[in-house]
């Protein structure tokens, strides 16, 4: 298994949640990229955000988000060090 482009659309998607404030959502908008609108649309379908055009995270997602955050950090780190 490798990272797609689409993958790596979702990953870019699960980053932008604030983990830290569960009852902020995203919502995808219309002038969004086609790249971005389906990758929203995958995480609905994955059942991990509420919305197909963004929403809340589910539980699954949230633990998604959450391993996607804490290896863009640990990727981010070891390339300043």
């Amino acid at each position: 298994m490798s990272y797609t482009p689409e993958r790596v659309a979702e990953l870019d998607v699960l980053c932008q949640f604030n983990l830290e404030n569960l009852q902020e959502g995203l919502k995808v908008h219309h002038d969004a990229s086609p790249a971005t609108i389906a990758a929203f649309e995958r995480l609905h379908e994955k059942g991990l955000t509420s919305q197909p055009d963004g929403g809340y995270l589910t539980s699954l997602g949230r633990d998604a988000a959450e391993q996607a955050q804490k290896l863009l950090i640990i990727l981010a780190e070891t390339a300043e060090a």
